[in-house]
């Protein structure tokens, strides 16, 4: 049976400092677990999850009765709420990264020298992974499975507005790790969710080995203003579907309605929809028709196809909504899309909607993202979506990592030298 949840497993009243310390022994411990060890742990953290729902979910309806007094948005509210769809979603995540290949000790590379040295470049665990994120409970589960699986400790930063959420399922993973005869401190929850703490997080030089931030502008601004440590962005989504002139419009409808609607709070979702004169007459007022509940925005031509639209600022065409909220802009051609999304895409996911072959490749060439879709939702851009299982952000940067972070990502390669007793020359 799983060991039991108790009130004391997060490590409640440690200094940041005491978790660092603990989290970096755990991580030295992890780094020799064995994959048997791993998978075991997330199975029971998964059965663990669901066994536990209901003191889950109470957990999550005091952040969310607080965040809703605080005056949250419904977007937010979203990104925080947890029901037992969502519990079992996590729980599926876990068994999902169990299942995946163990990157930890895989050779990807190897040579012999002229003077017989033989090289192998091997994949290892990056150490403490420091995640700092917001409203979202789910990342909680989501980070620390792909970071055990990878033979990581990771700290665990949340928002205050999640505060309950967190502790229950850290809980939950601790108690795992101890039936799975594996450290406990490989997971810890920082629960100091103040402004300065956060700055402190930021800056655990020799204890936190790559920080990932997970949220909103504002976060990621602080973590580029404070962070001393190595960060790689989960930067936002302000993403584009473009219908160029050669589309099915009727493939273009159904991709455009599912990237912006089947669900508004993520940074996958589509922000701005961007279509080629030729269409725009056809297509710009069913869209409107498609999606009534959606607020639509518009250049000065897009408002002369569909008069009801409002006018779109240069800000409204820079900003993730996360909200149903949509930019409309028509464009001369191929080249006024990419121009556009080099303009005000923040790097993240972009989609071409097309029956032309050279205007697909010229697209996915020429667009400077994390991700490039033809004839696909932009929701598609998801780690579980593309076979890697949860995953831990969308780097948005080029360094390291970019695109869905899984497995891999987290780790680095170290270089494995065998000699027979060379010297250098």
């Amino acid at each position: 049976m799983p060991a039991d949840v108790s009130d004391d497993k997060c490590a409640t009243s440690s200094s940041l400092a005491d978790l660092g310390r603990r989290s970096k022994d755990a991580a030295r411990s992890l780094a020799t677990a064995t994959s048997g060890a791993k998978d075991q742990a997330l199975h029971i953290a998964a059965d663990l999850l669901v066994e536990k729902a209901g003191v889950l979910l109470e957990a999550n309806a005091l952040d969310v009765e607080h965040a809703s007094a605080e005056g949250a948005t419904e977007a937010q509210l979203d990104r925080l709420r947890l029901d037992a769809q969502r519990v079992e979603s996590m729980a599926r995540g876990l068994r999902d990264v169990a299942m995946l290949a163990d990157p930890v000790g895989e050779v990807v590379g190897g040579w012999v020298r002229p003077n017989g040295l033989r090289v192998e470049q091997v994949r290892v665990p990056l150490g403490v992974v420091g995640i700092i994120y917001e409203n979202r409970p789910n990342v909680t589960s989501d980070a620390a499975g792909l970071c055990l699986k990878s033979s990581n400790a990771v700290m665990l930063r949340g928002s205050s507005s999640a505060i309950e959420s967190n502790k229950a399922i850290v809980s939950c993973l601790r108690a795992a790790l101890a039936e799975a005869a594996l450290p406990e401190d490989a997971i810890v929850l920082v629960e100091d969710t103040t402004r300065e703490g956060a700055v402190e997080f930021m800056q655990l030089a020799g204890v936190i080995d790559c920080l990932i931030p997970r949220g909103g502008a504002s976060l990621v601004a602080s973590v580029r203003a404070n962070a001393t440590v190595p960060v790689v962005i989960d930067g936002d989504g302000n993403c584009h579907v473009y219908v160029d002139a050669s589309a099915d419009l009727d493939m273009a409808l159904s991709i455009v309605v599912n990237a912006k609607t089947q669900r508004y709070s993520v940074c996958n979702a589509a922000e701005t929809l961007l279509v080629h004169r030729a269409v725009a007459a056809e297509l710009l007022p069913r869209a409107a028709r498609a999606m009534p509940g959606v607020e639509l925005l518009g250049d000065e031509e897009a408002r002369s196809v569909v008069p009801g639209m409002g006018q779109a600022s240069e800000e409204d065409f820079a900003t993730e909504f996360l909200a149903p909220k949509l930019t409309v802009a028509v464009v001369d051609d191929l080249a006024g899309a990419i121009a556009h999304i080099a303009r005000y895409g923040s790097g993240h996911s972009e989609a071409i909607v097309t029956s032309d072959l050279a205007a697909a490749e010229r697209f996915c060439k020429e667009v400077d993202a994390a991700a490039v879709l033809v004839n696909a939702s932009t929701r598609f851009v998801d780690g579980g979506e593309l076979g890697l299982g949860a995953e831990i952000g969308i780097s948005t940067q080029k360094l390291h990592a970019r695109g869905p972070m899984g497995l891999r990502e987290l780790t680095c390669v170290k270089l494995v030298v065998h000699g027979n007793g060379q010297v250098r020359q």
